[in-house]
């Protein structure tokens, strides 16, 4: 998430399906461009340099996306909710001939997207139309356990519907990963941390394998910010992410094992019946 801005009356805009509007704006403070939904940036493209990641938790996926089997090999990935399409532009780049799915609820967003923010020429980035939990119900038998990318990114406004938090979801999305195949889940939660805390609860019930990355801060719930969850049936490829994280450049933890059951600990697993949406922002956060 980045700072809110004020709209300028020639960036392309979009009106979605419950009244907010959509703009794309070029960076203020890099090379670029940033889809914008009523005042908050949402994603960052660059279309000189799609390697270019611009947030903090996108650069983050980004991270082990790249460890993901042989380096520069194509795979197969499913992006449920992907704003201008930033990680499938930079699986493009970094592993030309990958298989891309995308979902999206917003076709206005698609179209403004597809027009100001064109993707590569050939491509082979295949996005649907609906209700992220819908479609993956949908979608060709061909893909089942045979993914080795499926990314969680979906937000309404500024939080993230319920009925994409719970075990019975997750579920869903494990049966489309090939047995080495990794889910990426982007986690938006603030001091005390009660709901990453169930999500990772929720995730671990589903995964053998869990890691949290997020900077130090966020992670010890002293203030609002994303946290990535990387979970998988096997191993996760995360022996030099610590020293990635650290490194910058934007530095991070990555928390593996023990210190996922301690954090996780006493929080329950959320279910259909149980599920909230994640915890709105403040509005000062925007102001950082």
């Amino acid at each position: 998430m980045g700072r809110a801005r004020g709209r300028d009356a020639e960036n392309p805009r979009a009106r979605l399906t419950h009244g907010e509007v959509a703009e794309i704006a070029a960076s203020e403070f890099t090379s670029g461009h940033e889809l914008v939904v009523d005042g908050t940036p949402q994603s960052h493209v660059d279309l000189d340099d799609p390697t270019h990641l611009h947030f903090e938790y996108v650069v983050r996926m980004g991270a082990v996306i790249d460890q993901l089997g042989e380096e520069g090999a194509a795979i197969t990935a499913v992006h449920l909710g992907a704003g201008a399409l930033t990680l499938p532009r930079y699986i493009e780049a970094t592993r030309p001939g990958s298989r891309q799915q995308v979902i999206e609820l917003e076709q206005p967003l698609v179209q403004l997207v597809r027009e100001h923010l064109p993707l590569p020429r050939g491509a082979a980035i295949r996005i649907r139309i609906g209700d992220a939990r819908d479609v993956v119900r949908r979608l060709p038998d061909a893909l089942s356990g045979h993914c080795d990318l499926v990314i969680s990114d979906v937000f309404s406004g500024a939080q993230t519907p319920a009925h994409l938090t719970s075990v019975e979801f997750y579920r869903e999305l494990s049966a489309l990963l090939a047995p080495a195949g990794v889910l990426l889940v982007n986690v938006a939660d603030g001091p005390g941390l009660a709901f990453a805390r169930r999500q990772v609860a929720t995730v671990s019930s589903v995964f053998g394998e869990v890691a949290v990355l997020a900077d130090t801060q966020v992670l010890k719930g002293r203030r609002f910010g994303n946290l990535v969850l990387a979970a998988s049936a096997t191993p996760l490829p995360t022996r030099w992410l610590p020293r990635l994280m650290a490194a910058g450049p934007h530095p991070a933890k990555v928390a593996q094992g023990g210190e996922v059951t301690a954090f996780a600990r006493g929080a329950a697993i959320v279910t259909d019946a149980d599920a909230v949406a994640s915890p709105r922002p403040d509005a000062s956060i925007f102001l950082r």
